[in-house]
């Protein structure tokens, strides 16, 4: 059976490795010359920078991957508990250290608002019921029909699914402060709280469960360990080449052709590019069903990232591993990116610092960090190349307030990416940072499926399919394709 994989973002590798393991004859085709798609990694001036998620969470997902060629992960990569897991910093200076450590969690919403205490322990039970549902039972099983999903429904219901996460977080904490820091989750895979299924607030006990992470040379070093796997099990992988086209006869996928025309033959074709692309760009059919061509068109996306990328000359050592700061407004700005697309100068932003961990990722005595601020995708037609230069500004101007004093000044090396690097150079539909919106309506069923509804032999893994975006969203969606394929 030969299988290829398109793309090697962490969906795309996983597919390979698990499609291996159960005897495929696998290649994976990469478009750039290194891999890891939105996890790829950029080194400048000596600074290691990781392009993408920096957040791991259930890292058993990944250890799987080298246990199933019965391997120990530990030989291949460096996953380390973090303490605190993000500092959140308000405009009047309020902290709030958010961690596994349940009595420090207390203290700090007693002294914010002691009334919400007891609203805080309520909401973490309920979330673990969303848990057990949405993640331990449904995330990596296959939501192709309509009949399945139906069956769902009575207890996606009863777990409160049709309402958002900000407002079922607000049925149990009164405090805004807090009702923003704990419906904050949905912005980690693309999806505005005040729209976002309750259903995605599993993942705030799925960080109870497993705790915050990080990998030891960055999350570039996952990748690394994998591809070295991926070499050791033989699976043939070419860089620097793109898919240009699907090919099939008969609705019958048998192969690929890339950017040198050159063609390869297989009986399957997975995609871990996102599918509204693979759809408008990769494959010729003009033959869409009606009923998959209104889900198309009705399909909303994610917001767009602006991230800014530098090291200073200076040690900020005050400066934990994981800040989040909160603008001013927070449902007004949201509206902003996700509904008016556009530009908001009252920025919410996360501040990474690998540096608080792991001193190898800067030249010695440096800092190496990104800051990354949601900002509308590319449907808002917002000209990138006049803007960049203006949001980059805004960002070191707050941080500096913020957070990073004299940052100007002590800034050595950078650069900056904007949605037309995932449209572009992710081939990400409007340039989206996470593919399609996280919305009931466009979740399981409603997302795009694992296996294509038009094409046999194409199936789909990564940010864009179920369960959707985020590290464990998108190894999860190659445990679903071990079960279709």
């Amino acid at each position: 059976m030969k299988s290829i994989v398109i793309g090697s973002g962490f969906g795309g590798i996983a597919a390979a490795l698990r499609l291996k393991a159960k005897g495929h004859d696998v290649t994976l085709i990469e478009k750039h010359n290194d891999l890891g798609g939105r996890a790829r990694v950029f080194k400048k001036d000596g600074f290691i920078f990781d392009g993408g998620p920096t957040v791991i969470t259930a890292p058993y997902l990944i250890e799987e991957l080298f246990e199933i060629f019965n391997k120990n992960p530990d030989d291949y990569i460096n996953i380390t508990p973090l303490k605190i897991w993000y500092r959140f910093i308000f405009e009047d200076g309020t902290k709030f250290d958010y961690s596994g450590d349940e009595n420090s969690m207390k203290n700090q919403i007693r002294s914010i608002s002691p009334n919400d205490s007891d609203g805080y322990q309520k909401l973490v039970s309920f979330t673990e019921k969303i848990f057990n549902k949405g993640f331990s039972e449904l995330s990596s099983v296959p939501f192709n029909n309509v009949s399945f999903m139906i069956k769902q429904i009575p207890s996606l219901l009863n777990l409160k699914s049709y309402k958002s996460v900000y407002s079922l977080v607000s049925s149990f904490v009164k405090n805004e402060k807090l009702r923003r820091i704990f419906s904050m989750h949905p912005l980690l895979v693309g999806g505005n709280p005040f729209t976002t299924t309750s259903i995605y607030g599993l993942i705030l006990f799925l960080e109870k469960k497993w705790g915050i992470h990080y990998s030891i040379g960055g999350t570039g070093n996952i990748i690394n360990g994998l591809e070295k796997l991926m070499i050791e099990q033989n699976i043939e992988i070419i860089k620097g080449h793109e898919v240009k086209k699907i090919n099939y006869v008969n609705n019958k996928v048998y192969g690929i052709e890339i950017d040198n025309g050159e063609e390869f033959k297989a009986n399957n074709v997975i995609c871990n590019a996102d599918p509204p692309n693979v759809y408008d760009k990769m494959i010729s059919t003009k033959k869409n069903s009606s009923i998959f061509s209104w889900k198309r068109k009705r399909m909303q996306y994610s917001m767009g990232l602006f991230v800014y990328y530098f090291g200073t000359k200076v040690r900020y050592e005050n400066v934990e591993h994981h800040t989040i700061k909160f603008g001013d407004k927070y449902k007004e700005h949201l509206d902003d990116i996700f509904d008016k697309k556009r530009l908001n100068n009252d920025i919410s932003y996360y501040l990474h610092r690998p540096t608080a961990t792991d001193k190898s990722m800067a030249p010695e005595g440096k800092d190496c960090f990104y800051v990354l601020v949601p900002v509308p995708n590319n449907q808002s037609g917002i000209i990138w190349e006049n803007e960049g230069e203006k949001m980059k500004n805004l960002v070191i101007d707050k941080m500096e307030k913020d957070l990073l004093p004299n940052l100007r000044k002590n800034i050595v090396s950078d650069f900056y990416l904007t949605p037309d690097y995932f449209e572009k150079d992710l081939n990400t539909k409007y340039g989206s940072g996470f593919s399609v919106q996280p919305k009931f309506t466009q979740s399981a069923y409603f997302r795009f499926h694992n296996k294509s509804e038009l094409l046999d032999g194409l199936f789909f893994v990564g940010a864009g399919t179920h369960p959707g975006a985020g590290v464990p969203g998108v190894l999860s969606s190659a445990k679903v394709l071990d079960k279709i394929l």
